[in-house]
């Protein structure tokens, strides 16, 4: 059974799994192949949406952990904290308009937003697995 303890865990496993997905997904767009292109793209969706809600589970029960890294270390941790953050607020609605022009095939409206929200979902997603390596791995080591 899963506790609390468990969640930052399945957090970076979500995420990981999140990055993948959108891989996979712009590389079947790139290869023509749509349906791949949307399943993934939608269990990305979904992993991402599993991941906000356990997120916000644990930051709920838990609170927040500090880093306890110090100099260098700890700079890096709070620009990738930073950057991952204030971007990770950005693409919520992109990512909303994205899928609201894919489900109405306006396939042009779809690509001119895609092409800016895939990288920085991509970058979330991989920081998020970054973030939990330095916060619970890196540092408790």
């Amino acid at each position: 059974m899963l506790t609390i303890a468990d969640l930052p865990a399945v957090n970076a496993t979500l995420n990981a799994t999140s990055a993948v997905l959108l891989t996979a997904g712009w590389a079947f767009i790139l290869s023509g192949r749509r349906r791949a292109h949307t399943v993934c793209m939608i269990s990305a969706l979904v992993t991402s949406a599993l991941f906000l809600a356990s997120y916000l589970v644990y930051h709920y029960f838990h609170g927040s952990t500090r880093f306890p890294g110090t100099g260098t270390l700890r700079a890096v941790y709070l620009a990738i904290l930073l950057s991952h953050t204030v971007l990770a607020i950005v693409i919520l609605p992109m990512i909303a308009k994205a899928v609201w022009h894919a489900a109405r095939r306006e396939w042009d409206r779809h690509r001119r937003i895609a092409r800016w929200t895939l990288p920085m979902w991509l970058y979330v997603s991989v920081t998020g697995v970054v973030i939990y390596w330095m916060l619970y791995r890196i540092a408790l080591a």
